[in-house]
């Protein structure tokens, strides 16, 4: 995997909020952080690296631009200024946010400014995110498999995506987890609740624990400390066989993010 396993999301965090939320995460130890353009929170994550005294080369940040920027000569110029408010001269790791296949925006066109933003030395990596199957092949057509380190996608013990993440793997590709915890959904879930029981861990801990074995990197959210704390050690629960075969069972295709002209035709 060439990108953190285990990282912070800020997806709805804004203001202080989201800048007291980088600062604790980083001081517990936290050292990747996921943004985006349309989160609105850029300037507020840049701020709160800065200031935590933790040295930029330690930090992965990825960042996903929006559609309103997917055409060739609007790529580039927001990914500068997504740089401006980070406040450093390149991020780790670039997404394209969605596929939006309504933009009229062709996606080899979209495809090739995120190359080309690579190349400038805008972004170390780059990646897709909310991709199908079909999708991630005409991008791997278009810039090939290796430049693709990750595919962020919705996944959890309610929509576990099963195809399109072998798929990924298959291709070299680490698939990244977003919405881990189905916006808490999965948090009373009898049999997670159950797994916990059993390791004296959390059913937040079992989810993003299953989610690490089966390779996915993972950026859960939290404004509090004592949940950014103990998602942290989800990194040393193991589950075993049978656990994993227990939340397999709990596949019920639960969608949270579906938007209408941004999304795929998923798989």
């Amino acid at each position: 995997m060439n990108i953190p396993a285990f990282g912070l999301g800020t997806f709805r965090l804004k203001g202080q909020t989201v800048i007291d939320s980088v600062r604790t995460a980083l001081e517990l130890g936290y050292r990747a952080i996921d943004t985006a353009q349309i989160h609105g929170n850029e300037a507020e994550v840049g701020q709160a690296i800065a200031d935590s005294g933790v040295p930029r080369e330690q930090v992965f940040i990825t960042t996903k631009v929006w559609v309103d920027h997917a055409a060739k000569d609007k790529l580039v110029p927001s990914l500068r200024e997504s740089l401006r408010k980070l406040r450093t001269d390149q991020v780790d790791l670039t997404l394209i946010h969605w596929p939006a296949p309504g933009s009229g925006v062709p996606l080899e066109e979209t495809l090739a400014a995120l190359a080309d933003a690579k190349a400038q030395g805008l972004t170390r990596q780059i990646g897709v995110s909310n991709f199908n199957i079909a999708l991630t092949q005409l991008s791997i057509e278009v810039l090939g498999a290796d430049a693709i380190a990750t595919n962020q996608i919705e996944l959890s013990p309610y929509l576990q995506n099963r195809a399109l993440a072998t798929f990924l793997h298959s291709q070299g590709i680490t698939p990244t987890s977003y919405m881990t915890l189905a916006y808490g959904k999965v948090l009373k879930d009898p049999v997670l609740t159950a797994i916990a029981a059993k390791h004296g861990a959390t059913p937040a801990q079992v989810a993003l624990a299953w989610a690490l074995r089966l390779g996915y990197a993972v950026i859960p959210s939290s404004t509090k400390r004592e949940h950014l704390a103990s998602n942290l050690l989800a990194q040393q629960l193991r589950l075993d066989d049978d656990d994993m075969a227990r939340i397999v069972a709990l596949e019920r295709n639960g969608r949270e993010v579906d938007p209408e002209g941004l999304a795929p035709a998923w798989d």
